[in-house]
């Protein structure tokens, strides 16, 4: 469940609304706000912010445009993925870091233990 706060400032760039989240513990929790921003070809009201949370790999931004009835249009979109590094600006091999976690027994041809055990059941994807 979401819900929007309204925030009562004299502070002309504070948010319009809280973005707030009923959590598994039903307690309302902030996880964005939208600020009040005007189209410049319009003049019409709309607005604009983000919503972010730990089970999100990644903020949504939002933007809410009021219709006649009352009600709102809500657009959102994700940040679209880095690319990667083209080969010539990543960091060479050695660079003097220490290897990352599990990366000596993936080269070695061995995964690293996760405490799960081995799995009785079939492969469900074949190599």
């Amino acid at each position: 469940t979401i819900a929007l706060r309204p925030v009562h400032s004299a502070n002309p760039n504070a948010p319009k609304f809280e973005v707030m989240a009923l959590s598994a513990a039903r307690a309302w929790v902030r996880v964005g706000a939208l600020f009040e921003l005007a189209s410049r070809e319009s003049g019409l009201i709309f607005y604009n912010g983000k919503i972010e949370d730990p089970s999100f790999a990644q903020p949504l931004y939002v933007s809410l445009f009021q219709q006649q009835d009352g009600s709102y249009n809500v657009v959102w979109s994700r940040p679209s993925r880095r690319r990667e590094l083209p080969a010539e600006m990543a960091m060479p091999a050695d660079d003097g870091l220490p290897p990352l976690p599990g990366e000596e027994a993936s080269q070695a041809g061995q995964s690293e233990p996760d405490g799960l055990g081995t799995s009785s059941a079939p492969p469900a994807f074949a190599d």
